[in-house]
């Protein structure tokens, strides 16, 4: 069995402030309707595959599974890293689950973050790659380049690459500088490496095991007494804390004497800049990319994404310009490699348009802080048909309710009432309540808190359908 394993780690910060550590860039859709994700589990459509086994953090669990709601795909587990530890030891994990499916589960390891043109060709690679990766060997799909990109490792085979078999890999280089990335390119002999395998999940564990133990036993200890909850499984935290964080490359592929290299050329980009993104997207005459409402006037190769206003150019060439509902971003094309250096920054000063937008999805729908003074704040919350909130009292705030469309079922030191279009209702500080969409269509409701603090940790749960605390 084919088992494709989608790792949907990672935090896009290239790409803040759309990415962002609570919703990064594997959720958004970037090019296109489709998230990322949702682009990677439709690329398997001409494979003949088992459903794909996710592994995400543990934050981004309800984006996940919603998102394979949205496409009403099966799959085979998502498996919740309770704290980022790299590839090598995500992949263990997922190794370890395939072997619980089937026994003789073959790994397809993909990304969710990239992007190809051509679905074709990865499914000719991965086709190609098959009988020799039912061996003992571990394979990497490499890219044949376009440019002396300083972004990617590169790889080397022993002999040319080739698009119909995989070679030995004689050798692996790491980000090069700009002269080292054009000899590179210059000499034909090199592939971008992609961060795609595939090889047989005992023969990974068994060269994990072989050369960097320590992942290896720590994953295993966090999976053995692992616990499952709806569609999630979770390795027990303390185990897997344990682990080093190491990518397979450092741990396994440049180690191990088994590892092969496929070349294939799908029209592959990783999506790490704005710059990338810019060079994908469909332009106008002026060689602009303009996404929302714009006008752009006199301005030539620019960036523009706006989300909630009108952004307008004039006279200015070569920008990035990300407008959101909380944060502006205007860069030079040829600086936005360093907007993690930014965003680095901003987390420095305990910025929270680092960790999450102004609006925030949960499980149940979703929330936009409208508005925030001292001892108030507005939110715009919509609740999804037949979805409830924690049954939950706060210690320092009161709610007033607003009901904009819907009906609501609402218990309040338990009594019940149902809150229709135009009526409001008031929780008290300190009742225990719930909110609950009983209906066929979203609610759609203006709530206003009011007291003396009004964080998000103000929340004691008595009861939640999706497992928080």
């Amino acid at each position: 069995m084919l088992q494709p394993v989608i790792l949907c780690g990672g935090s896009g910060t290239r790409l803040w402030p759309l990415s962002r550590q609570l919703y990064p860039k594997q959720f958004l859709p970037l090019i296109g309707d489709q998230t990322l994700l949702q682009a990677t589990i439709d690329r398997l459509e001409g494979l003949d595959c088992a459903p794909p086994i996710i592994v995400c953090h543990e934050d981004h669990r309800f984006i996940a599974a919603e998102q394979l709601r949205q496409q009403n795909r099966q799959h085979n587990g998502i498996i919740l890293e309770p704290c980022p530890r790299n590839t090598a030891p995500a992949i263990c994990l997922a190794a370890l689950r395939a072997l619980d499916i089937d026994p003789g589960a073959t790994l397809l390891i993909l990304p969710a973050d990239h992007y190809m043109s051509s679905s074709e060709n990865f499914i000719k690679a991965v086709t190609c790659s098959l009988d020799t990766a039912a061996g003992d060997k571990l394979i990497s799909f490499g890219i044949l380049p376009g440019h002396p990109a300083t972004g990617f490792g590169y790889i080397k085979a022993v002999r040319k690459p080739s698009a119909e078999t995989p070679q030995p890999i004689s050798q692996f280089i790491e980000k090069p500088d700009s002269e080292t990335a054009k000899k590179l390119i210059a000499s034909g002999e090199f592939l971008w490496n992609s961060g795609i395998f595939i090889f047989h999940a005992q023969v990974f564990l068994n060269e994990l095991k072989a050369l960097h133990n320590e992942i290896y036993t720590s994953c295993l200890n966090a999976w053995k007494n692992h616990t499952c909850d709806m569609d999630f499984i979770r390795p027990t935290p303390d185990d897997f804390a344990t682990c080093p964080a190491d990518s397979i490359d450092y741990a396994v592929m440049e180690k191990t004497n088994q590892a092969m290299v496929i070349a294939m050329d799908p029209g592959w980009s990783d999506l790490g800049s704005w710059s990338s993104l810019l060079d994908l997207l469909p332009k106008n005459d002026d060689g602009n990319v303009l996404i929302g409402d714009t006008i752009a006037l006199n301005s030539c190769n620019n960036y523009v994404h706006a989300e909630h206003k009108l952004v307008a150019t004039l006279g200015v060439d070569d920008l990035v310009i990300v407008d959101t509902k909380d944060a502006l971003l205007v860069a030079h094309r040829n600086e936005v490699e360093k907007i993690k250096t930014l965003v680095d920054m901003l987390k420095q000063q305990q910025r929270s348009e680092t960790i999450h937008h102004r609006e925030v999805y949960r499980p149940w729908g979703k929330y936009d802080a409208m508005d925030k003074g001292p001892r108030f704040q507005v939110k715009r919350i919509t609740i999804k048909p037949k979805a409830k909130l924690s049954v939950q009292m706060h210690h320092h705030r009161a709610e007033h309710w607003v009901v904009v469309s819907g009906t609501a079922k609402v218990i309040i030191d338990d009594v019940e009432r149902l809150v229709c279009e135009n009526e409001s209702i008031y929780i008290p500080i300190g009742a225990v309540h719930s909110l609950e969409n009983p209906g066929k269509i979203a609610i759609e409701l203006i709530e206003i808190q009011s007291g003396a603090y009004l964080g998000e940790d103000d929340i004691v749960r008595f009861d939640d359908l999706y497992g928080r605390c």
